[in-house]
């Protein structure tokens, strides 16, 4: 009989430690509200198995998680269609608790995201303030301000306005 490799038993661990994160963030997350993502950062952080990997690669497991859960919430939000769309598979493969709780970790990361989302498009932008490539728009005079790269704000070259909103393109 042949011995696993121990990149297979390290795979696997990594496997393990994801799926005991999900159930045990999945978990906590049943028992109070808030932030899901802090709640699963707080979870790696107590977690006894995540431990035995190093720093760097415990919080890789966490982003995995967190990326994923992102995806399945961005996927039914954009699409409109169900989990299991977004799984590929019949819903019946999975743990029964497993997926319910799984459900409501989607629900809450698209109530974030969407709540992300409004707070997005009311972000306002002040003179001295850095900002990311895109165009801004002064809240006095409806001048363009373009970013090609980050920058400073500086004030409005026509009227000498301090405030901003980025301009959004659909």
């Amino acid at each position: 009989m042949k011995k696993p490799s121990l990149l297979h038993e390290h795979t696997e661990a990594i496997t393990n430690a994801y799926e005991l994160l999900l159930k045990e963030s999945l978990s906590k997350a049943h028992q109070r509200s808030g932030d899901f993502h802090k709640i699963i950062s707080e979870v790696g952080k107590k977690s006894e198995e995540l431990k035995s990997f190093g720093e760097h690669e415990a919080a890789k497991i966490e982003d995995y998680l967190k990326r994923d859960l992102i995806d399945a919430a961005s996927y039914l939000n954009n699409t409109g269609q169900e989990l299991k769309d977004w799984l590929g598979f019949d819903l019946t493969l999975i743990e029964r608790e497993l997926l319910e709780r799984f459900s409501l970790a989607v629900d809450k990361t698209t109530l974030e995201l969407l709540q992300l989302k409004q707070n997005a498009a009311n972000a306002k932008y002040h003179t001295g303030e850095l900002t990311g490539p895109g165009t801004l728009i002064c809240d006095q005079c409806n001048r363009q301000l373009h970013f090609h790269k980050p920058g400073h704000i500086p004030p409005c070259p026509d009227c000498s306005g301090t405030s901003f909103h980025r301009q959004h393109f659909q």
